[in-house]
C-alpha cells in the first residue's frame, strides 16, 4: 500500500515501492503485467517521484551544509573486490536496461501501423491522438539504445582502466526528454483510455502488447498492457539514480569515473527535485452528496471470516467510510467490477475489545503442517516451472504449472493468516478479518483512527450512491492483485533464500520508562510472519537488548521490526493465543538489499518509528554455507566432533549435551509456544556452545538460567554441526529410496533395517530424540508444535548429507533449492519414525532376523 507524500500524492517511485508498507507492486487481475505503476487515482494524477530514499541508510545521499547532495563514500577495502562489485552493479543494470529497451520498443511497434492507418480513410486513431499517447517514446528509446550499445562492450572488456562515468553523465544530461514525457504523462493515459473505450480495435491492441524477452532468455515474449508500459519511463528515472548511488559506493575517489558519476548524480537529483515541485498535488476523489471529496486513503486484500469460512476481500478505506468488496465474476472481455459486501461509516466504526469478542465468529486455524506442506508443493512447482522455461517447447506446460501454482499460493494466502482484526458498527453487526502480521493490523487501525480524529458525520448511502462508489474502486485501487508469484514481473527480485543474522542492539526516544521488547517479521510466500522476539527489558526508557537471532528466509525482501510495551495485566493474559494485547510503541521496515546484507561484514542500520530509533545489525548467509558440516579442529569439544568420539570419551550411550538439553526442555519448555521453531538468542546459544565445548563446571546453572529457546537452539545447532548427519552419509541414499516405497510392508521392513544399520551411538541418540519429540508433540494444543512441525525443523538437520555432489560449487539462493525434493524427503523420513509406534533398541536387535536385506 503506497504511502502518501506531504501533498497527499501517491508516491510511486521505485524507492517508495521498496520501502512502502508492503506494497505488493503487482499488476492487474488478469496477471498480464498491467497497471503495475498506476497512481492512487489510477491515472488521473502524475506520480510523485521520490528523490530522497531516507528509509535506507545505504541508499541515502547525505546532504552538505548548503543542502546539496553529497556523494556516498565508497566502501574501503580490496580494489579487486570493489571492481568486482562495480561490475556486478553495472551488469545488473545492463540486464534491466535491455528489458526496458524491449518495453519501449514494444510501445513503438503499434505506433507505426497506427500512424500509417491514420492517413487512410479508416483510421484507428487520429494523428494527434497517436502523438499524445506515444509522446517522446521514440526519443527515450533512442537515448537508451545508444547508452546500452556503449555500455555493453565496456562491461565485456572489464578491468580497472575501463570508464563508464561519461556514459552516465551523458544519460543524465538528456533527462530533459523525461521532463517532457512526465508533463504529458497524465494526458497520454487519459487519451489512451478514451480511445480504448471508443474503439474496440485499439482496446485490443492496448491490452495485449507483446514484449520480447532478453537475448539470453528462451522465453520469446511476454504480454503487457499499454498503460503498464507507459509507466516504465517514470519508474526508470529513479532506478537510474539508485544505480549511481551504488556505483559511487564502489568507485575509489581517485578513479576517473568518480567525478563524472558525481556530476551525473547531481544532475539526476536536481531533475527529480524539479519534477516534484511542479507536480499538481490534487488527487482524484469521489464526490459525496454534500459536494465534499471522498478520497481513497488505503486499500488492500484481507481475509474475512464470513459464515464460518474464509473469504478473500478487497478492503477500501475512504476518508469517511470503510468498504469491503469482492471481485465479481465477469465474462471474458468484459471490464472487471467490484461487488460491495458491506460498508461502515467511520463515525460509527469501533474496534472491539477482547471482552466484546464473544459475538464474533470463532477463528478456524488449520494445523501448521498443512501450511508447511503447501509451501513445499509451491516450491516444487517453482522448480518445475524454471526447468520447463529452459526446455524447448516447454512454455505451454509452464503455463499450466503456473496456473496450478497460482491456485496453491491463493490457498496459502487465504488459510495462513491467524491474527484477528475485529471491527464493529455501533448500529449494526461486527466483522472479523484475519491478518498474518501485527504490523499490518496496526497500520489499518492507525489509518482509521487518524481519520476518526476529524469531525466525521455518519452517512447512509443510497443504492445508486453505493453502486457509483463501488464502481469507482476499480479505478482508485492502489493494490491491483494478490501477492502471488504468478502476478509478479519476471524482472522483480525473487528475494533472499538462506539465513539472516540480526542483532537488535538498543532503542532510544521513549518518553517514559516501560517494559519493552521487539519482534522481527520477514515476508515469505507473499505474506509476513513473525520470526523472533527479544527479551522484555523492564522499567527503562533506553533498552539495551544486544540480542542476536538467526532467521530463515524464504524469498524474503523485507525485514520489519515492531517495538512493544509488555502488558502484565493478568485479566488480559488468558485470551486467545492469537490475540496480541501488548501495545505497539513503534514499527518500521527495511528492504533486504542483497548487495548490502550478503557481505561478510555486519551491516549496521537504524529504523526510526514514531520518534523511537531502534539500532540493529544484520548479515546474510546462503543456506549451503550455513548448513555446511565442517569438522571441528579441536576434538576435545562436542560441537563438530563425531558422535562416536564424544560418547566414547564420555563413556555414555547418548552425548551429555543431548541428554541435558532434552531434560531442560521437558522440565520447563514443553508448554512453550513454538518450541524448536522460535529462534533462540544467538549470543546465548554461542555461550552454551562454548560451555559444552569446554566442559564448564557450572553448565547446569547456566542451563537453568538460560532462555528455553536458546537451549532448544543449542540442541538443533549440535545436530546441525555434526561432521556427518546423525543418520549418516552412507545410509542417506537408502533412506531416500526407502521413504519413496509405496508398499507399506516393504517400507516398514526397509526403514527398520536402515535404523538397525546405524552405529550404536547414532541409534541410541536418535531414539532418545525421537521419544522426546513425541512428548513435545503430545502438548501440541498448548505449544502448537505438531509431529509434522517438528519433522520440518529436525528432518534436514538429522539427514542432510555432509556434502552433496549436486550442490558442489552452487550457492543455494532459490526456492527450489531450499524446499527441494530432497528436503521434503528428509522431513518425511523423520515424520515416518515419529508416527511409528514406539521403537526400542532391544527390539531392533531382537528383530535382526526380519531384516535380511543388505544396504
Amino acid at each position: 500500500m503506497e504511502p502518501l507524500s506531504t501533498h497527499g500524492l501517491p508516491r510511486l517511485s521505485w524507492i517508495d515501492t521498496l520501502y512502502s508498507n508492503f506494497n505488493y507492486n503487482t499488476d492487474g487481475y488478469d496477471g498480464d503485467g498491467a497497471e503495475d505503476g498506476k497512481s492512487q487515482d489510477s491515472s488521473e494524477t502524475l506520480p510523485y517521484i521520490d528523490e530522497s530514499p531516507t528509509m535506507s541508510p545505504q541508499l541515502c545521499v547525505s546532504q552538505g551544509p548548503d543542502g546539496e547532495a553529497v556523494s556516498p563514500t565508497p566502501i574501503e577495502g580490496d580494489i579487486e573486490k570493489g571492481l568486482e562489485m562495480k561490475k556486478l552493479v553495472l551488469s545488473g543494470f545492463l540486464a534491466s536496461e535491455e528489458i526496458y529497451i524491449n518495453q519501449l520498443e514494444a510501445l513503438l511497434l503499434p505506433m507505426r501501423p497506427l500512424k500509417a492507418a491514420a492517413t487512410t480513410s479508416q483510421p484507428v486513431l487520429t494523428m494527434q491522438q497517436i502523438e499524445t499517447i506515444f509522446y517522446k517514446i521514440q526519443d527515450i528509446f533512442e537515448i537508451h539504445k545508444e547508452f546500452y550499445d556503449a555500455l555493453l562492450p565496456s562491461i565485456q572488456r572489464w578491468d580497472e582502466k575501463v570508464t563508464v562515468g561519461h556514459l552516465f553523465q551523458k544519460l543524465a544530461s538528456q533527462l530533459g526528454v523525461y521532463k517532457a514525457f512526465v508533463d504529458n504523462y497524465k494526458n497520454a493515459l487519459e487519451t489512451a483510455e478514451k480511445c480504448s473505450q471508443a474503439n474496440s480495435q485499439f482496446q485490443k491492441i492496448s491490452e495485449t502488447v507483446r514484449v520480447k524477452g532478453p537475448k539470453d532468455s528462451k522465453d520469446c515474449s511476454t504480454t503487457s498492457s499499454m498503460e503498464a508500459l507507459l509507466y516504465k519511463p517514470i519508474d526508470r528515472v529513479t532506478r537510474s539514480t539508485l544505480v549511481l548511488h551504488d556505483l559511487l559506493k564502489h568507485t575509489p575517489k581517485d578513479h576517473p569515473d568518480f567525478p563524472l558519476l558525481q556530476d551525473a548524480l547531481r544532475i539526476s537529483q536536481n531533475f527529480l527535485s524539479s519534477i516534484n515541485e511542479e507536480i499538481d498535488p490534487r488527487r482524484t476523489a469521489v464526490t459525496t452528496p454534500k459536494g465534499e471529496a471522498r478520497q481513497l486513503v488505503k486499500d488492500g486484500f484481507l481475509v474475512e471470516v464470513s459464515e464460518s469460512s474464509r473469504k478473500l476481500r478487497h478492503v477500501f478505506l475512504f476518508t469517511d467510510l470503510l468498504l469491503c468488496a469482492k471481485m465479481k465474476k465477469t465474462a471474458v472481455g468484459r471490464h472487471q467490477q467490484y461487488e460491495c459486501k458491506w460498508y461502515i461509516p467511520l463515525a460509527d466504526l469501533t474496534f472491539q475489545t477482547l471482552d466484546d469478542s464473544d459475538s464474533c465468529p470463532s477463528i478456524q486455524v488449520l494445523p501448521e503442517h498443512e501450511i508447511e506442506e503447501m509451501k513445499m508443493k509451491i516450491s516444487v512447482l517453482k522448480n518445475e516451472i524454471q526447468k520447463e522455461k529452459k526446455a524447448p517447447k516447454g512454455q505451454s506446460r509452464a503455463e499450466r504449472l503456473r496456473k496450478k501454482m497460482n491456485e496453491q499460493e491463493s490457498w496459502l494466502l487465504l488459510h495462513s493468516p491467524t491474527i484477528p482484526f475485529r471491527i464493529h458498527n455501533k448500529h449494526g453487526k461486527s466483522y472479523l478479518f484475519l491478518l498474518s502480521s501485527d504490523y499490518e493490523r496496526a497500520e489499518w487501525k492507525e489509518s482509521i483512527q487518524k481519520l476518526q480524529k476529524k469531525d466525521l458525520q455518519t452517512c447512509v448511502l443510497s443504492s445508486v450512491e453505493l453502486q457509483v462508489l463501488t464502481s469507482s474502486c476499480f479505478k482508485l485501487r492502489t493494490v491491483h492483485n494478490i501477492p502471488v508469484t504468478t502476478n509478479k514481473d519476471d524482472e522483480e527480485t525473487p528475494g533472499l533464500y538462506g539465513f539472516l543474522h540480526v542483532i537488535v542492539h538498543s532503542a532510544t526516544g521513549f518518553k517514559e520508562s516501560a517494559n519493552l521488547y521487539c519482534t522481527l517479521e520477514v515476508d515469505s510466500f507473499g505474506y509476513f510472519v513473525s520470526k523472533a522476539k527479544t527479551r522484555v527489558f523492564r522499567d527503562t526508557a533506553e533498552p539495551q537488548w544486544n540480542e542476536e537471532f538467526e532467521i530463515e528466509l524464504e524469498g524474503s525482501q523485507y525485514l520489519r521490526i515492531l517495538c512493544y510495551e509488555k502488558c502484565y495485566d493478568k485479566s488480559m493474559l488468558n485470551k486467545d493465543d492469537n490475540e496480541i494485547v501488548d501495545k505497539i510503541m513503534g514499527k518500521g521496515q527495511v528492504q533486504l538489499d542483497p548487495q548490502t546484507v550478503q557481505s561478510k561484514n555486519w551491516h549496521m542500520d537504524v529504523i526510526e518509528m514514531n520518534g523511537i530509533k531502534v539500532e540493529f545489525s544484520m548479515k546474510f548467509t546462503s543456506r549451503d554455507l550455513s548448513l555446511k558440516r565442517t569438522p571441528s579442529k579441536k576434538q576435545s569439544g562436542v560441537f563438530g566432533v563425531k558422535i562416536n568420539v564424544v560418547t566414547k570419551r564420555e563413556r555414555s550411550k547418548v552425548p551429555y549435551i543431548v541428554r541435558q538439553c532434552i531434560e531442560e526442555v521437558e522440565k520447563r519448555g514443553i508448554d512453550e509456544v513454538g518450541i524448536y521453531r522460535i529462534s533462540g538468542v544467538a549470543t546465548d546459544i554461542q555461550a552454551l556452545k562454548l560451555a559444552f565445548d569446554t566442559n564448564t563446571k557450572d553448565i547446569l546453572v547456566m542451563l537453568s538460567d538460560m532462555d528455553i529457546n536458546a537451549i532448544a537452539g543449542t540442541l538443533k545447532l549440535y545436530f546441525r554441526e555434526l561432521p556427518e548427519p546423525l543418520l549418516t552419509d552412507r545410509l542417506y541414499p537408502a533412506f531416500m529410496e526407502g521413504i519413496a516405497l509405496s508398499d507399506p510392508a516393504a517400507k516398514e521392513n526397509c526403514m527398520m533395517h536402515l535404523l538397525r544399520s546405524l552405529p550404536e551411538p547414532n541409534i541410541m541418540t536418535f531414539l532418545t530424540l525421537l521419544e522426546h519429540l513425541k512428548r513435545v508433540a503430545e502438548k501440541e494444543p498448548i505449544n502448537k508444535m505438531s509431529l509434522h512441525n517438528l519433522a520440518t525443523v529436525f528432518g534436514p538437520t538429522l539427514l542432510r548429507p555432509s556434502e552433496s555432489e549436486s550442490a558442489k560449487g552452487q550457492h543455494i539462493t532459490c526456492a527450489s533449492d531450499i524446499w527441494s525434493h530432497d528436503v521434503m524427503a528428509q522431513v518425511q523420513v523423520l515424520l515416518y519414525y515419529l508416527q511409528h509406534p514406539p521403537i526400542s533398541f532391544a527390539e531392533l536387535k531382537r528383530n535382526t532376523l526380519y531384516f535380511s536385506t543388505d544396504v
